[in-house]
């Protein structure tokens, strides 16, 4: 055990997070997520949902302020204005950690398409439909 690292993050996930760089994607999917096929490293973390996940991974690691967008949501596919309740979720949990950072959405395919480019997928228990972020890892600056 470990002081005030949240016991959802197992040591896979761990390393993952530790090992990435800046720059590098993560994503967080729900359990509809094709993600065995996606090609990045997979981490099972099924019964949790992407909500509790996204809350622990974003108490270890910061998100790119360099970029426009850092935390990426899947759009409705047929409404890609519609948003889902679980992504109001994930800003809130985005707003908490990060508090100038929102999330941006993509299309279904590109989404697809970039999350096959990340580092690794954490592939969930979420069942809420569009249950899916990408996050692009920040860097911590020296203290002042």
């Amino acid at each position: 055990m470990l002081k005030n690292i949240p016991p959802l993050l197992g040591p896979d996930l761990l390393a993952i997070l530790r090992a990435m760089g800046h720059g590098d994607e993560i994503a967080i999917v729900d359990a509809n997520y094709p993600a065995d096929a996606a090609g990045p490293v997979l981490v099972r973390l099924d019964g949790i949902s992407a909500t509790d996940v996204l809350d622990a991974v974003l108490t270890l690691m910061p998100l790119d302020d360099f970029v426009d967008e850092a935390a990426i949501v899947m759009q409705t596919v047929g409404d890609p204005g519609k948003r889902e309740p679980v992504v109001d979720a994930f800003e809130a949990i985005i707003r908490r950690h990060e508090p100038a950072m929102t999330t941006a959405a993509m299309e279904r395919f590109a989404f697809y398409a970039r999350v096959k480019q990340g580092y690794a997928i954490v592939q969930t228990g979420e069942r809420r439909l569009y249950g899916n972020i990408l996050l692009k890892k920040g860097v911590i600056r020296p203290d002042a």
